[in-house]
């Protein structure tokens, strides 16, 4: 009855997505459980229990608006591990065990999203729900992929490359005259360690880079909705097109991310048909018919004047928009932060994990983990506005010594006892000469541009900020 609904010839297609779905979920729930201490948790940077104190479970539904003790964090976050974990092995899965587990990992995810703050904004956390809400119904191998279902997840994809292309296409001007990545691999959020030799390509290949962008984003899409074989083969450009963006830097899991949508437009030997249950292709056709609604305020943010990026439209982050890189910054500043015994000095410089610090470390690979501090300190350094509400509690954590922030660092200069001062400045980096590197064997080189906030005591910190 239902084998309308059915693509047989998607079987490994689906076999890719969503068993890189699950890596992905994985990966999500690693870095939340590594993390979310310094960050969310009772002794953390923004606490998860003040959010929900002053934020309405209707405004960011999460599981923890009932509980949110660092323990009960911890166990949601391992439960969602171990249901990474089995949903690589759940393929043979009755149907309605296939749907209640991927319905878990996204219920989990999703409670974290809501309540993560500043931490947790960034277009990828929307991109993994909204993914791993259609997972949910692309069923075990013993049914035929629903086909309505694949074409949601080309929908997604279709979105995620054409929003970043025309919110570039829109935006600064540097990718209407092809200069964006004559600064883009320097200033890019965290860098990597092949960004310097990207950085330091002939400025023509930059410009044949921002023009095989253009054509990635803004023409290919379209292609991922024609009939095999050609589907397949715009997909294969986009996975080249994010492997060659995950080699030049770090973007979590963003390209990751990417390619495993591109795997739903591949085709290949169909298997055998098989009918999944009533219930299910009904629940298929009511899911598709509710994405066909949301579609809505994507299409009117894509094709509007005043398009944004990377926005959720509704609490359950479904038919998002999203996109990247509107705007290029032509210089890197990077925050500097110091501690000292006494306010004369000696300073010595905090590390960080991955973002740029001492200039001769190698940018390092981190993607496709998240280092969420790192990101957002790459932000404060474009503008302060993005430390309100929380550095100035950093600071404060430094001079305390408190460790679950301090685990957030790659290096405390002051392992047995906290300082009395600390300050941050910023400092312009950018990427050395071939002449400096073999002078001094730096990958950067720094000056110091200004103060972003004076020294300061756990007195003076207490005083100003409460």
């Amino acid at each position: 009855m239902w084998h309308w609904m059915g693509a047989p010839e998607y079987q490994a297609a689906r076999f890719a997505v969503t068993h890189l779905l699950a890596l992905t979920y994985l990966i999500g729930f690693v870095c939340f459980l590594r993390q979310f201490r310094g960050l969310l948790g009772e002794r953390g940077l923004t606490p998860v229990a003040r959010f929900v104190d002053r934020v309405p479970f209707g405004r960011a539904p999460s599981l923890f608006h009932f509980r949110c003790s660092d323990r009960w964090l911890a166990g949601a976050a391992w439960t969602g591990v171990a249901a990474s974990l089995l949903a690589q092995v759940a393929d043979l899965a009755p149907v309605w065990a296939w749907v209640a587990l991927w319905a878990l990992l996204w219920l989990l995810y999703s409670s974290i999203v809501n309540v993560g703050q500043i931490w947790y904004g960034f277009g990828w956390e929307s991109l993994l729900l909204e993914a791993g809400f259609l997972a949910m119904f692309l069923g075990p191998t013993h049914i035929s992929p629903p086909a309505p279902i694949l074409w949601l997840l080309c929908w997604l994809l279709f979105r995620v490359e054409f929003g970043a292309g025309l919110i570039k296409l829109r935006g600064d001007s540097c990718w209407r005259d092809l200069t964006a990545l004559h600064y883009h691999h320097e200033t890019q959020p965290m860098p990597g360690p092949l960004s310097r030799a990207f950085h330091r390509l002939p400025p023509s290949l930059h410009k044949v880079e921002v023009l095989a962008n253009h054509g990635t984003q803004l023409v290919v899409p379209f292609l991922l909705f024609a009939p095999q074989p050609v589907a397949t083969a715009p997909a294969v450009i986009i996975v080249v097109t994010q492997l060659w963006l995950m080699l030049s830097g770090n973007f979590a899991w963003l390209n990751f991310l990417t390619i495993t949508l591109a795997f739903a437009a591949v085709g290949g030997p169909a298997g055998p048909p098989s009918d999944p249950p009533g219930w299910f292709a009904v629940l298929v056709l009511a899911v598709t018919a509710l994405f066909v609604v949301l579609a809505y305020w994507p299409v009117r943010n894509m094709v509007g004047r005043g398009q944004v990026m990377n926005r959720s439209f509704n609490r359950l982050h479904l038919g998002n928009t999203y996109g990247a890189f509107g705007s290029i910054t032509r210089v890197r500043y990077e925050v500097v932060v110091l501690g000292a015994a006494t306010p004369d000095g000696p300073w010595r410089e905090y590390g960080f994990k991955g973002k740029p610090g001492d200039p001769a470390r190698r940018p390092p690979q981190v993607a496709p983990y998240h280092l969420r501090l790192d990101w957002l300190l790459w932000f404060v350094a474009i503008s302060p506005s993005y430390g309100r509400g929380w550095l100035p509690r950093f600071l404060r954590t430094l001079l305390l010594g408190e460790r679950p922030v301090l685990d957030l660092l790659g290096h405390n200069p002051f392992p047995d006892h906290p300082p009395a001062v600390v300050r941050a400045d910023l400092y312009r980096y950018r990427f050395s000469s071939a002449e400096e590197r073999r002078a001094t064997g730096h990958h950067w080189t720094r000056s110091r541009a200004s103060d972003l906030i004076p020294p300061l005591t756990l007195d003076d910190v207490e005083d100003a900020f409460g």
